[in-house]
């Protein structure tokens, strides 16, 4: 199997698993989604495969507004809790891997004003 072939099976399945039960958008499971975009977001550089996969499946997860809004509380926890963060990587990291938020994440967002 090529890799763009398995790359697109694992964003299928993240998909999915996001989909199911309407537990899809706990905090653990963003950050966990994130994990792999720790040495980006405190170094820059080039971001990973695994770490814009993350990203895109906490992008589609967020179908509602209240969604988004937990989404963002959750990123802005995380985004607060990640020593040696850099926010201008953390501003970047959805366009680098090709998603869009309609916020910036970071430790000072406006999760309220989502919609």
């Amino acid at each position: 199997m090529s890799n763009f072939k398995l790359a697109c099976v694992l964003m299928m399945c993240m998909t999915l698993l996001y989909a199911q039960n309407g537990d899809a958008l706990s905090c653990g499971k963003v950050t966990n989604n994130l994990m792999p975009c720790l040495h980006y977001l405190q170094n820059g550089g080039v971001v990973s495969p695994s770490c814009c996969y993350g990203v895109k499946g906490i992008v589609n997860a967020a179908w509602t507004i209240a969604d988004r809004r937990a989404t963002c509380d959750c990123l802005k926890s995380a985004a607060a809790s990640f020593k040696g963060l850099n926010v201008g990587f953390a501003a970047a990291l959805p366009g680098k891997c090709g998603a869009t938020i309609p916020y910036k994440i970071g430790p000072s967002t406006n999760c309220a004003s989502i919609k």
